[in-house]
């Protein structure tokens, strides 16, 4: 049994960091890792074509100058495995291996009154004692399984994104199918394409993008950027989303002052995709607000995409049927245009479902279709999906699990649970986390955790605990911030409220208020001596 002041879970972008500021301030710390090696979803998600949506200068951890400067990044927004290298190399650098176990999955932990500590057991049968445990087991840690009658029947190679074989695929002259078309499909698809002899996309739910541009960063852009990063962190810190450069995010926060597309005429309308094709048919200040004003936008979209996808049947099929906004917008790379070469066919399941996998392919009411490789690309049980897979038994005797499953996905501030005393959470149900430039809202929290197991030291406790009431109003505060948007209409199903996993109560996820709000409120409760905790 090893005792430790605090037990990491995970050693991805959240747990290197936790590991080491809790090192800084002299706790006994230790973090553990379920894969092989370091990164969280940066080490597993490996696929063809995966990359960041938020420009690599911010993307980046902040707290290190030598850090910012040594590192050197070769392009706009990263690639997997550009960001990969970044965190070993900062692993290196802050010599943080000595203190990570991998091949270690936690699968149980009970809270000990008596003790004021967590005993944790792990698959690897080593058991641990932790007066105070970090999830850091990541949002989009937990792969959702296909849910496909017959997927093991299949003869072919099946392939899942989130768990791409290190060692790579060669997809040249097979017949793919990909089943899936969100962030990861759209991601995935265009490099595909370039390389299967035949490409097959089974869309369930059509999506939007936003073309970009990634490009090389030259020697002398980054020595500019560098000597600016004190503005840029400056901006950062200052923004809603935590990326005040080029992003998604921030392309869809600008819209908010554009004039509404309620009262565009059709040549304001027409003159806005002909300057900036499919940007230019969302970029209305109106579509978060209204849904009306959002189905206008859509079938401007559609008309953006009908002038890329030269197939009217296949454009169509293209436009998506949800509200613009209520999904994580996507970066594309070429997507649309792939759908414009002669080896790729979209097979749209508005049309005709999949009905079962079968030894020659994926068969569908629409007709069979006969595949050497099935990729499936289906998404994550987002934010709650890896600590609910987790033992984690509270003082009430429920599992973390069984409460978010009875009692709807929800914490206060997205930090703690009530009822789970000494468990922090980075980016649990109430936090900025997916609605943010993760690596912003990150940082925050774990300087937020740290000061506070500093705090508890120094003052003698042994025990924190969020109030049940204080959590409820906080659950009230974040529905609030996103009723009078179209991410409540009841159309809008992802998962960022949980409706792409059956049985997950409905609950818009993230924190909306945007992260200079949510920092303060932070730091309001810090400073009032954590008032809506308990503390023994």
């Amino acid at each position: 049994m090893t005792r430790l002041d605090v037990l990491v879970i995970g050693a991805g972008f959240s747990g290197l960091y936790m590991l080491h500021r809790l090192r800084e301030s002299g706790h006994r710390v230790l973090a553990v890792e379920a894969e092989s090696d370091l990164g969280g979803t940066w080490q597993v998600n490996r696929y063809p074509g995966a990359r960041c949506d938020i420009e690599s200068i911010e993307y980046s951890y902040s707290f290190s100058e030598q850090i910012q400067q040594d590192w050197v990044w070769t392009e706009t927004m990263a690639a997997q495995p550009e960001i990969l290298a970044y965190l070993n190399f900062v692993a290196d650098r802050l010599d943080l291996r000595r203190d990570i176990v991998c091949n270690t999955r936690v699968v149980e932990m009970r809270f000990d009154p008596g003790a004021a500590a967590w005993q944790v057991g792990t698959d690897t049968g080593q058991r641990f004692t932790a007066s105070f445990v970090v999830a850091a087991s990541g949002i989009l840690s937990v792969p959702l399984q296909p849910d496909i009658a017959g997927a093991d029947s299949f003869a072919g190679v099946s392939l899942q994104t989130s768990r791409w074989p290190a060692e790579g695929v060669d997809l040249t002259g097979k017949r793919v199918g990909v089943i899936g078309t969100g962030s990861t499909g759209v991601q995935l698809i265009p490099v595909v394409a370039r390389q299967a002899a035949q490409l097959t996309v089974f869309q369930r739910s059509a999506a939007f993008t936003l073309p970009w541009e990634v490009r090389p960063i030259d020697a002398a852009e980054l020595a500019e950027l560098k000597a600016d990063y004190p503005g840029i962190r400056a901006a950062q810190r200052a923004h809603p989303v935590g990326a005040a450069r080029l992003s998604a995010f921030s392309l869809l926060l600008d819209m908010l002052a554009k004039p509404p597309i309620a009262t565009a005429s059709r040549e304001d309308r027409l003159r806005a995709i002909d300057e900036r094709g499919i940007l230019g048919a969302l970029d209305w200040g109106d579509v978060f607000f209204d849904i009306e004003a959002n189905r206008q936008a859509t079938e401007l979209y559609g008309e953006a995409i009908a002038r890329i996808v030269a197939d009217p049947d296949t454009a169509a099929a293209l436009v998506p049927s949800h509200p613009f906004g209520c999904k994580r917008p996507i970066i594309d790379q070429g997507y649309y245009q792939s759908f414009n070469r002669a080896n790729v066919t979209l097979v749209d399941l508005r049309r005709g479902p999949i009905t079962t996998a079968i030894p020659t392919g994926i068969r569908t009411e629409q007709g069979d279709f006969e595949l050497d490789v099935i990729i499936y690309a289906t998404g994550f049980d987002a934010m709650t999906g890896a600590l609910s897979r987790i033992e984690v038994v509270g003082t009430d005797g429920r599992t973390l699990g069984q409460v978010w499953r009875e009692d709807g996905p929800g914490g206060y501030l997205g930090l703690m649970v009530a009822g789970f005393p000494n468990l922090f959470i980075i980016q649990a149900p109430g936090s900025p986390s997916a609605a943010t430039n993760f690596i912003a809202a990150m940082e925050q929290h774990v300087e937020w955790i740290g000061d506070c197991l500093d705090h508890l030291r120094a003052a003698g406790y042994r025990r924190i605990e969020a109030r049940a009431e204080a959590q409820r109003d906080w659950i009230e505060h974040t529905a609030a911030l996103v009723e009078p948007t179209v991410l409540a209409h009841p159309d809008c199903n992802s998962w960022y409220n949980g409706a792409n996993v059956p049985g997950k109560k409905r609950r818009y996820l993230a924190y909306a208020g945007g992260i200079p709000e949510y920092r303060r409120r932070c730091d309001e409760v810090a400073a009032a001596g954590y008032t809506a905790f308990d503390l023994e």
